[in-house]
């Protein structure tokens, strides 16, 4: 059997939930938040209609290869959850749950990843060598990142939140 893993993220936004959950909801805010080493460049036409069933389809690099990600949203609830699994791409399973919970001052945002590595003993040593690595590189970025674009500015005042769409 697989062994699951688990990555998890928290992050705190001094803003109401219903500021923060729409930049989320909007696939093509995906792209400004992943790493520029991943070359991430989506498949599937754009804007995409969150809801559940939605396909969203992009490609990457993972260590120079080129991959085909697809994931399906499985569960939307603004502005609370949503939750993405892959359908094809390179792990086994990967199951993302998106949460916003408001707290006192504004939202906490909640990310838990539940991921396998294929491949059996090889794919558990990858995970050791590279992938774990890589991942908490990938969610370190975007957290940097989202506090660039959501969080108040001290000499500039609160961000207009970016979207790709005209």
């Amino acid at each position: 059997m697989a062994k699951t893993y688990t990555l998890q993220r928290q992050q705190f936004f001094p803003r109401p939930r219903a500021e923060i959950f729409p930049f989320f909801a909007d696939a093509a805010n995906l792209e400004a938040i992943t790493p520029a080493f991943l070359q991430f460049r989506f498949l599937t036409p754009l804007p995409i209609e969150m809801r559940p069933g939605a396909l969203i389809e992009y490609q990457i690099r993972l260590f120079g290869i080129p991959l085909r990600w697809q994931t399906q949203i499985e569960a939307y609830d603004p502005p609370r959850r949503f939750v993405d699994v892959q359908l094809r791409g390179p792990y086994r399973l990967w199951h993302h749950t998106h949460e916003f919970h408001e707290v006192e001052g504004g939202t906490l945002m909640a990310d838990l990843v539940r991921y396998q590595m294929p491949l059996g003993p090889l794919g558990r040593l990858v995970h050791a060598v590279l992938v774990r690595r890589t991942l908490d590189r990938i969610f370190d970025y975007r957290q940097r990142t989202l506090e660039a674009l959501l969080l108040p500015q001290p000499a500039r005042g609160t961000p207009v939140m970016p979207s790709s769409r005209a």
